[in-house]
């Protein structure tokens, strides 16, 4: 039976604090598996999947504007290089017909080339035009998940306030009840209610209330013989058991 020793009167508020303490981890555990909190999980997890897209984008925008200024620079000194030898040839300044017929073909060669560049930059306008609509629509994304995060999150935070205050009652109701109960009987409460959850139970109809399961005959024949004030327990959970006329000794 152990050396602890309490009134009747008093190892029934032991009854108390298990219920506080039952109601306690049923808020805990509701906080804890609200719809909202995995909800808000799945949300933020879908945020980050678009901030690395538009991270990815972003990056892929910037890779094109350099390369679309470099072809651009390119179709420009083209371009510079067709009006300089055009200018040679209606200036006059070159009168062989070999070097007149060598001057010209290498403007068709840079009318070409030039042909070629500016369909990379058209290519290239293409691309970012279909990156930039990616873009966009990843950003609109973004957005409005963002306004669903903070819809969500606000009603995440309403449940979350109702049940903190229920729980605070419910400590504070603790608080008074445990204040009345000798520092040994708490201390053994405490010790069985960190590992059971709560640390005692009553006993009905020679039944343990903590694990369900009845108590054999020897037990209960112990029981019946012990002291009023004798703190008893249960031989398989080891919760405290609280005796009361219900209890069938």
């Amino acid at each position: 039976m152990g050396s602890v020793k309490a009134s009747p009167q008093t190892q029934l508020r032991l009854l108390e604090l298990a219920d506080l303490d039952t109601e306690l981890a049923r808020l805990d555990h509701r906080r804890r598996g609200l719809p909202e909190v995995a909800e808000l999980a799945g949300l933020e997890a879908k945020a980050g999947e678009l901030r690395d897209a538009l991270v990815v984008t972003e990056t892929a925008l910037g890779d094109l504007d350099r390369e679309q200024g470099r072809a651009e620079r390119d179709v420009e000194q083209v371009r510079v290089r067709i009006e300089k030898d055009r200018a040679r040839l209606d200036a006059g300044q070159v009168s062989a017909a070999r070097e007149l017929a060598s001057l010209q073909s290498e403007i068709d060669n840079l009318h070409r080339r030039q042909g070629d560049l500016e369909e990379v930059v058209l290519e290239l306008m293409e691309r970012r035009e279909t990156l930039e609509s990616e873009r966009d629509e990843l950003t609109a994304s973004r957005d409005s998940l963002g306004g669903e995060v903070a819809e969500v999150t606000a009603r995440r935070d309403a449940l979350f306030a109702e049940i903190d205050e229920q729980a605070a009652k419910a400590l504070d109701r603790r608080g008074g009840v445990a204040a009345e109960v000798p520092a040994d009987l708490m201390a053994l409460y405490d010790q069985i209610r960190r590992t059971k959850g709560s640390g005692a139970a009553l006993l009905r109809a020679g039944r343990c209330e903590g694990c369900h399961l009845t108590v054999d005959a020897a037990d209960l024949k112990g029981f019946r013989a012990a002291a009023p004030d004798d703190v008893i327990r249960c031989e398989e959970c080891r919760r405290i058991l609280v005796r009361t006329p219900e209890s069938g000794l």
